[in-house]
C-alpha cells in the first residue's frame, strides 16, 4: 500500500525536526512524490549524506514509497 502525502511529510519532519518539508504528488496518483527539504542540518554535508538523512528519517517505511525524488537545501 502506498503512503499518503501528509504521512510522508510528517515522517520526514519527525526525522529532520528543523526541516521545512514540502511534498509534491508528481502524477496525482499518490505513488510518485517529490520531497523538497530545507534544513540547516544539511550544512556541510554532501548531497549523498543529505539524502541518506532523509532515507534514515523514513526508516522501515521507505518500501511503502513507490517513487520519491529528493531535493535538499540549507
Amino acid at each position: 500500500m502506498a503512503m499518503e502525502l501528509e504521512e510522508l511529510k510528517q515522517i520526514i519532519e519527525a526525522g529532520i525536526p528543523d526541516g521545512e518539508v514540502v511534498i509534491e504528488d508528481l502524477k496525482g496518483d499518490g505513488e510518485h512524490y517529490a520531497a523538497h527539504i530545507k534544513s540547516e542540518s544539511f550544512k556541510g554535508m554532501t548531497k549523498v549524506k543529505q539524502h541518506q538523512m532523509v532515507y534514515k528519517a523514513l526508516g522501515l517505511r521507505m518500501p511503502e514509497v513507490h517513487a520519491l525524488v529528493i531535493n535538499t537545501s540549507y
